[in-house]
């Protein structure tokens, strides 16, 4: 029976824990696995611009020994009118999987409903379970990944928001959010990670300050996700989100600074805190790849 990556919620404290433990092996011992994906081949169909989902995932492929096929849908027949479902059935009899980026989860869900083959969700404006399989992989590198762990994501709630409160909860680590009450978490994702029925909670607190007060990590992402419009009002609403020296008084001396990437420079974050000594935002980098090898030796393994 194929599996796919569409969403956290489809895998279980133990699936998460074994995906990481796996990515962790292949990124000390990457020649065992330079040939597990012999023979396979994998595309990538993007809607979205990319740079660390491409290269990742390319190159990951590529050391485990597959072969990477990259697609833009306009260029397919999806760009005249063909339908997601006769796609999906025709991918499956060429290749053996897909990662796809794009804008709507329904597109993946059809792909995966009318495939035979592995989907993996490389981003939709929902979700990017990938980005928080590598986030969460670096919190453990960093010894950071228990229940004791205050971490703020703070800025504009978006997909990434979304895919960590998941984890999180999946893993029984709670999440503070600092955001204004109209950038919160929808309240479905939130009442999700109540579901999960462990020790895990998702607070939302509109005060900066008490947000990232005593804070271990401190996380942020850009204020406009892809194809949104430039907005003067949003900007406004957020400045005093900004992660910079006078925000950073308020959390621990030691905290961690990350970032999915890309930046906006000042305007998310200060060029002075994403190039300090305590930012960690390119091992997050680096572990897409190597979270993103562990999750693909998951689902073909077997």
């Amino acid at each position: 029976m194929k599996k796919d990556f569409l969403t956290l919620k489809d895998y279980s404290k133990d699936e998460i824990e074994y995906i990481l433990n796996l990515s962790e092996k292949i990124k000390k011992n990457g020649e065992k696995y330079s040939n597990f994906l012999k023979g396979k081949n994998i595309a990538l169909l993007f809607d979205k611009h990319s740079t660390r989902t491409r290269l990742s995932f390319e190159a990951g492929i590529n050391q485990l020994g597959g072969n990477c096929i990259v697609l833009d849908a306009k260029t397919l027949q999806l760009g005249r009118g063909e339908s997601y479902e006769d796609t999906a059935k025709v991918f499956s009899l060429y290749i053996d999987g897909v990662i796809i980026r794009t804008f709507r989860q329904e597109t993946l869900e059809i792909f995966a409903r009318y495939g035979n083959i592995p989907v993996i969700n490389g981003l939709t404006d929902i979700y990017h379970p990938c980005q928080a399989l590598a986030d969460i992989l670096t919190l453990k590198e960093n010894g950071m990944l228990n229940k004791k762990i205050k971490f703020t994501y703070i800025g504009d709630s978006n997909n990434v928001t979304n895919s960590l409160i998941i984890g999180f909860s999946k893993l029984g680590i709670g999440i503070t959010i600092g955001c204004p009450e109209k950038y919160s978490p929808p309240e479905e994702i939130i009442k999700y990670a109540a579901s999960q029925g462990n020790s895990s909670r998702v607070r939302v607190i509109n005060d900066p300050v008490d947000a990232v007060r005593g804070a271990d990590v401190i996380y942020t992402d850009v204020w406009l996700s892809m194809g949104q419009g430039e907005d003067k009002l949003k900007f406004n609403e957020l400045k005093k989100y900004q992660v910079n020296y006078n925000l950073l008084k308020h959390a621990k001396k030691d905290v961690k600074i990350m970032h999915c990437l890309p930046a906006h420079r000042e305007q998310e974050i200060k060029t002075e805190i994403l190039d300090s000594k305590n930012s960690i935002i390119l091992q997050q980098a680096a572990n897409r790849m190597y979270a993103q090898k562990g999750l693909l030796v998951y689902l073909y393994e077997n």
